[in-house]
């Protein structure tokens, strides 16, 4: 029997360790155990890396149904943790067996190509790469060859509409430019699973030397389509033939609104440690913030026959938001701001302009314009 676990984990997140590793350690049916990959040589990374696979708390604050929780829950899917570039062989070894699934979460920029990486990396014995997309593309090809009948799927959890394509495009792109064998390209697309999906939780803070606090709302919704394997059954993992619409609720308003706050704090000088709640009960962030929900948003949703339904997420959105629980600091928020509102934002700039012409936006025009 090979050695390793059946699913493969990019991010030693708090939002992964809340979200996808405590879904696998509390859920039904899971594939197995979880291998995580430590992407970078930050020293608070491998700290927490280290500690992962010995079991770490999730503690669950907040308020469900009105009513106060506070739960403490250990999650133990994390199994093995594996550095990318320093155990670059064995992890090699482990999807050219075991893995039959791979997550990831690289952060805002953790898909950027780099220009050192090249068609030589796919040697047997070769350097790890240094980008996520090339390292993908590597592991990719060692598993085709290994085992070029099975099937295999991909869980993009980065905050990109329709992840699973885009990562995709951006890996086959890669192929291409390195110009791989035609029977690879096709079964990177053949055999395969691209999953597209969405995940909305709440992490606001790290535990040391792993864990994070959460917000009990939790959601992962993926887009079914042939093949596509899940790591557990959950009660918030979500299968759905709408994708585009979960997207919609997430970007537009919970994003969106925590963007907005994060400009407004920004411009506004105010106290560097300064939490969503507070914020929240700020009337210098809270009113413009309603008003562009109410007037430069919701009609948005309106004109696509989504009204009924934001507006329904928009009531719990402002329990998420006001929970006196966390302490979800705007300063982690306005990490990567410029990109954050170019995804955030524009999108649903470019809806009005399509569908409601006459829309004003002011502040999100205004937000996308500023430095």
């Amino acid at each position: 029997m090979l050695n390793g676990h059946p699913i493969l984990q990019f991010g030693t997140s708090r939002f992964l360790q809340a979200h996808v590793d405590l879904f696998v350690s509390e859920g039904e049916g899971a594939l197995g155990g979880i291998t995580v990959v430590q992407g970078t040589d930050n020293p608070a990374s491998t700290r927490r890396a280290q500690a992962l696979a010995d079991g770490y708390e999730v503690v669950i604050r907040g308020l469900s149904a009105g009513r106060p929780v506070d739960l403490r829950k250990t999650c133990r899917s994390v199994r093995e943790v594996l550095h990318a570039r320093h155990d670059w062989a064995a992890l090699r070894g482990r999807v050219r067996g075991p893995v039959q699934l791979i997550v990831s979460n690289t952060g805002d920029s953790g898909w950027t190509l780099a220009a050192e990486d090249g068609p030589d990396l796919l040697a047997g014995h070769a350097a790890a790469p240094a980008s996520f997309p090339a390292r993908l593309l590597v592991l990719l090809h060692d598993r085709w060859q290994a085992q070029p009948a099975a099937e295999f799927t991909l869980l993009p959890c980065e905050l990109v509409t329709r992840n699973g394509d885009a990562l995709r495009d951006l890996v086959l792109g890669l192929a291409s430019d390195w110009r791989c064998p035609p029977a690879f390209v096709d079964w990177l697309s053949s055999h395969v699973v691209w999953a597209n999906s969405l995940v909305d939780r709440i992490v606001s803070e790290a535990l040391e030397p792993a864990g994070a606090v959460a917000e009990p709302y939790a959601l992962w919704a993926i887009e079914v389509q042939p093949g596509l394997q899940l790591p557990c059954r959950h009660p918030a993992i979500v299968l759905t033939d709408d994708l585009a619409s979960h997207e919609r609720l997430k970007l537009f308003l919970l994003n969106l609104g925590h963007t907005l706050l994060a400009e407004l704090w920004l411009r506004g000088s105010l106290a560097a440690d300064m939490t969503v709640l507070q914020a929240m009960h700020e009337p210098r962030l809270r009113q413009p913030l309603e008003q562009a929900w109410q007037q430069e948003v919701l009609p948005v949703f309106d004109a696509l026959g989504q009204g009924e339904a934001a507006r329904a997420y928009l009531v719990d959105l402002r329990d998420r938001l006001l929970n006196p629980f966390l302490a979800h600091l705007l300063a982690d928020i306005a990490q990567n701001h410029a990109q954050k509102k170019l995804r955030r934002l524009q999108p649903v700039v470019e809806l009005a302009q399509s569908l409601l012409p006459a829309l004003g936006q002011p502040l999100l025009r205004a937000t996308l314009a500023a430095h």
